[in-house]
């Protein structure tokens, strides 16, 4: 079966995020009232597994070895089933 795993990646409170705050600088010279500016990667998988479950084990392999920093980062995954 193919699925497509939906991976976000963002920072946890308290680490540097130089993007989000040039970003939230921009904006506001622009003449935006912004507080600030979070920012997050989303990866979406397209994989096959024999199961939900097993894709999303495959899911949250990926996201411990490859897309997200444990020590830095947060991420959230969601799995559908592709038709």
């Amino acid at each position: 079966m193919k699925y497509a795993a939906k991976i976000e990646v963002s920072l946890k409170p308290g680490h540097s995020n130089p993007e989000g705050e040039t970003t939230s600088r921009l904006l506001v010279e622009l003449g935006y009232k912004v507080q600030a500016v979070d920012v997050s990667k989303l990866y979406t998988v397209h994989l096959d597994a024999t199961s939900l479950a097993e894709a999303e084990a495959k899911a949250e392999e990926m996201s411990k070895r490859l897309l997200a920093n444990p020590t830095k980062d947060n991420y959230t995954i969601s799995v559908a089933e592709v038709k």
